[in-house]
Formats: structure tokens, C-alpha cells, sequence
């Protein structure tokens, strides 16, 4: 399951769908996560069932699971691959886009 070649609604409920197999890998009722997490219960049904969350309670649940550290890992900048990119990786990025 690639995510990139999915639409948002597609990605979402796939990763509803990985998120309640690692509860069930666990062994753990939907209260069980939603106690460690902090996520509402119905929060969580709605989420592995629709792919519905708030990104607030998404990271909360990742967390519960000890894999925050995947996620924070999804946007960061490419690695420069010469010199010239490198230098243009320092220079200061701006806070508006210009195109």
C-alpha cells in the first residue's frame, strides 16, 4: 500500500485500518487506546471506521503506540545531493511563497 497513489479519503482510511491492526496486534479494546491515548472512544470508532481525526488525536493515538517519531519523520526537506544545494538548503527560507 503505497499512500502517495491515493487520494486523501483512500490514505486516511488505510491508515485507519493499520492503526486498529496494531490495537488488535496489542490485544487491546478500543477503551484500553483510548485511555493511553486520551482520544475520546468515539473518537476512535469514528476514526476506524471512517478515517476521520483530527491531526490532534491522530498524533495522540501514534503516540500511545511509541511511533510519533515515523510521523515527524514524513515532511522533512530533501537531502542535498551536491554542493550547490546544499547551499541553497542554508539560505533562508522564506515565510511566503512567491509563485
Amino acid at each position: 500500500m503505497e499512500l502517495f497513489l491515493k487520494n486523501p479519503e483512500q490514505a486516511s482510511k488505510d491508515l485507519a485500518f493499520r492503526l486498529k491492526n496494531l490495537r488488535l496486534i496489542k490485544k487491546w479494546k478500543r477503551s484500553t487506546l483510548a485511555d493511553r491515548s486520551g482520544v475520546n472512544e468515539s473518537s476512535l470508532r469514528r476514526f476506524e471506521q471512517t478515517g476521520k481525526i483530527s491531526m490532534d488525536n491522530f498524533l495522540k493515538l501514534i503516540h500511545a503506540f511509541g511511533r510519533l517519531d515515523e510521523v515527524e519523520a514524513l515532511l522533512t526537506p530533501p537531502k542535498a545531493q551536491s554542493i550547490a544545494q546544499l547551499k541553497r538548503n542554508e539560505t533562508k527560507i522564506s515565510k511566503r511563497g512567491t509563485i
